[in-house]
């Protein structure tokens, strides 16, 4: 039997990577659609999804399309849970954080989101702390066959660092990491200049160090995508990592969120 399935936006271009290794695992038809604003490396139209304008009219759009669909799985726009909820009470809705949607938030604020939703996903395990019993870590997927290890691009003795823009960020962080490992660092600003997800593999292998963010005690997707080509990681512990964590496999994830799914469905 075939499954439809619904992403409604595409945090982090997570859903996008779900989706198509659903697709290739499973039988199911899978179906990604976001806001055009929040996509600003195109990383959705990349998988072919679909953007849309951010109105009262698209979100109308978002709830018709999810009639048709079997499971609603929504990424950070946690009002498409309380929609569907009530519109649909029979139809298996997923409610996936990312990030910020819980760190500005706060769980206590989102208990009506996580008391609804047929089950709760985190992106990253520092989400879980302080989060209800029934919230669970699906670890972020690495497309695999679009970031791979590009050595004869490699410079030795470089660093990258992406400016996050976020609460917390030191950006004398990363200028010590690289001092420290005597290190010629590249801070690049993604928000003042896009680099499209396209060209971000062979931006990444140019660079021999991926530096993270500090602030938060994960690793960030970029860091995960940074290690799929081959870079090393500085983690926020100063730590070097060489090697993506086997958990971040996407075929690995996408069998943990087909558990997830069949929970759900019942």
């Amino acid at each position: 039997m075939t499954r439809n399935i619904l992403h409604i936006w595409d945090t982090g271009g997570v859903a996008s990577v779900l989706s198509k290794y659903l697709v290739k695992k499973y039988p199911v038809k899978s179906t990604v659609v976001s806001i055009s604003r929040l996509d600003p490396f195109n990383i959705t139209t990349f998988y072919g999804g679909q953007h849309y304008p951010s109105s009262t009219l698209t979100t109308i759009r978002f709830i018709m399309k999810g009639y048709s669909c079997d499971i609603i799985h929504v990424h950070s726009a946690y009002r498409f849970v309380r929609y569907f909820k009530r519109l649909t009470p029979n139809k298996a809705v997923i409610m996936h954080f990312h990030g910020e949607d819980v760190r500005l938030t706060g769980w206590n604020n989102l208990k009506g989101i996580t008391e609804k939703a047929d089950i709760t996903l985190v992106s990253t395990p520092d989400l879980l702390e302080g989060a209800p019993q029934n919230v669970f870590w699906l670890p972020n997927p690495v497309d695999i066959e679009h970031f791979k290890p590009m050595p004869s691009l490699r410079k030795a003795g470089t660093a990258l660092y992406f400016v996050k823009h976020q609460r917390g960020e030191n950006i004398v962080w990363p200028k010590n990491v690289a001092k420290n490992l005597g290190l010629e660092l590249c801070v690049v600003d993604r928000k003042a200049n896009p680099i499209s997800y396209a060209k971000l593999p062979h931006f990444l292998n140019t660079f021999e160090y991926y530096i993270d963010q500090n602030w938060i005690h994960s690793l960030s997707k970029t860091a995960l995508e940074a290690l799929a080509c081959g870079l090393k990681v500085v983690k926020w512990d100063s730590r070097v990592i060489e090697k993506l964590p086997e958990e971040h496999n996407p075929i690995r994830v996408i069998e943990k969120l087909w558990a997830f799914y069949q929970q759900a469905i019942g």
